[in-house]
């Protein structure tokens, strides 16, 4: 990663907001194929299918050598989870994790999806790691640190005995795929960057119903299990600081306020 943070314009903004909106619309429409039966190829082979008729480009394809579209994560992978032969079944969670490339500016969100009935255990950790999202949001604000999202984030999730993912953590994005600043999900002591408006980039906690770590795939060097086989949940938006409120750049579906003033 650059250690140099990009501060964008005006105008930077609205395109990062533009592939921010796609991004988004993106896992809205793959949301109706979510079911018993299909393969997570065929979920990714939508989402790529979307992008590309909507004039963007998927990121994650051929970064740093990775082979699809999307990340699709199935109940026990944590993240970077490959599309492939393996068909939902009824009580399966999922995440799908897509980055778009829209006119050289990058929208990055993911979001769990249900296959059917699932438990009630499966449902308690996708509400608690949505809500996690929320409270880390809700310390995006001029002047507050970046050390404050996963501080906020870990006294949340510490009420429900879950763990956050420490391996794997938010990021700058917007002109490029992965830019500074990094943005934990865990207590830290150092705060890091101050927020200013025009910083942009992603708060995306891992939470796992067990142990903390992960295990990533020998064979394809990329799929993060949990290390003990139990459930992991996630939930990522993109996230533009501003004069006010937060901007989430990837809030279809109005779940945050705008900002009545951007600068």
């Amino acid at each position: 990663m650059s250690k140099k943070l990009i501060i964008k314009t005006a105008e930077q903004i609205e395109g990062i907001k533009a592939s921010s909106i796609l991004a988004a619309q993106t896992l809205k429409n793959v949301e109706p194929f979510v079911k018993v039966g299909v393969s997570t190829k065929y979920l990714n082979d939508i989402c790529n299918q979307f992008m590309r008729d909507n004039q963007a480009i998927p990121a994650t394809l051929g970064y740093r050598g990775y082979p699809a579209e999307t990340c699709i994560s199935v109940n026990d992978v944590v993240c970077h989870g490959i599309p492939g032969a393996y068909t939902l079944r009824e009580g399966d969670i999922l995440n799908i994790d897509v980055t778009t490339i829209l006119n050289g500016y990058y929208g990055d969100t993911s979001k769990m999806y249900k296959v059917g009935q699932i438990s009630e255990y499966a449902q308690k950790l996708i509400d608690v790691t949505k809500q996690s999202l929320a409270v880390g949001i809700s310390q995006c604000k001029a002047g507050n640190r970046i050390g404050f999202i996963g501080n906020a984030i870990d006294k949340y999730i510490k009420n429900y005995g879950y763990s956050i993912v420490y391996e794997f953590c938010g990021h700058g994005v917007g002109l490029k795929f992965h830019e500074e600043p990094e943005v934990g999900h865990n207590r830290t002591e150092d705060l890091g960057h101050e927020m200013v408006p025009g910083m942009t980039f992603t708060i995306e906690p891992m939470i796992n119903a067990g142990k903390a770590r992960v295990k990533i795939d020998k064979k394809d060097k990329w799929t993060a299990r949990t290390i003990d086989g139990k459930l992991s949940a996630q939930y990522e938006h993109t996230i533009c600081i501003t004069n006010s409120e937060p901007y989430i750049l990837t809030d279809l579906d109005n779940e945050f306020p705008v900002p009545k003033s951007v600068f």
